[in-house]
């Protein structure tokens, strides 16, 4: 049986004959009382103080499962923000491609234009040319054969620069 401090100071001890000294025995008792009143007062402020510790406990577990929460969002947010810097750099990359290409195709259209121009242009220089000797040689022949027409002393007339009258 436990015996609280209200039950031993209400405790009675039978006396016999030999009995102990009642004054012994009360200062006994009165000091148990004492010591068994600590003990319950320290036993309740250890209980308080766990109480507070669980609490406390329970608070930082709390606060340890919310920075969980955020480190995995963070985490989480971290490999979003990389992934999508990693498709936005794929797409720079290609319109760049993109770009780089069609500036390539533009260029080479310039260049086959440039040909096709100088090509032409050859073409009209080589007309130009044969028409031109063309005219050249029927030129020459006409003057030949009005110098056939004419003595031989008015073809001498053409290789010096003094001769004025030309005869027909």
């Amino acid at each position: 049986m436990n015996y609280t401090p209200n039950d031993l100071q209400n405790l009675t001890f039978k006396r016999s004959i030999r009995g102990y000294s009642e004054d012994m025995v009360n200062e006994v008792l009165d000091k148990i009382i004492e010591d068994y009143t600590a003990y319950i007062h320290e036993n309740r402020e250890l209980k308080d103080k766990l109480e507070a510790l669980n609490q406390a406990i329970q608070h930082y577990k709390n606060i340890e499962e919310s920075l969980q929460n955020t480190l995995i969002i963070a985490q989480k947010t971290s490999e979003d923000i990389k992934k999508n810097g990693y498709l936005k750099a794929e797409n720079i990359i290609k319109e760049a491609e993109l770009k780089a290409q069609k500036i390539i195709n533009e260029a080479n259209q310039e260049v086959m234009r440039i040909k096709y121009e100088y090509e032409e242009t050859k073409k009209r220089l080589h007309i130009y040319k044969s028409k031109a000797e063309a005219l050249l040689h029927s030129q020459l022949e006409a003057l030949r054969s009005v110098i056939d027409d004419q003595d031989i002393s008015t073809v001498d007339c053409f290789n010096t620069a003094d001769c004025v009258n030309i005869k027909e």
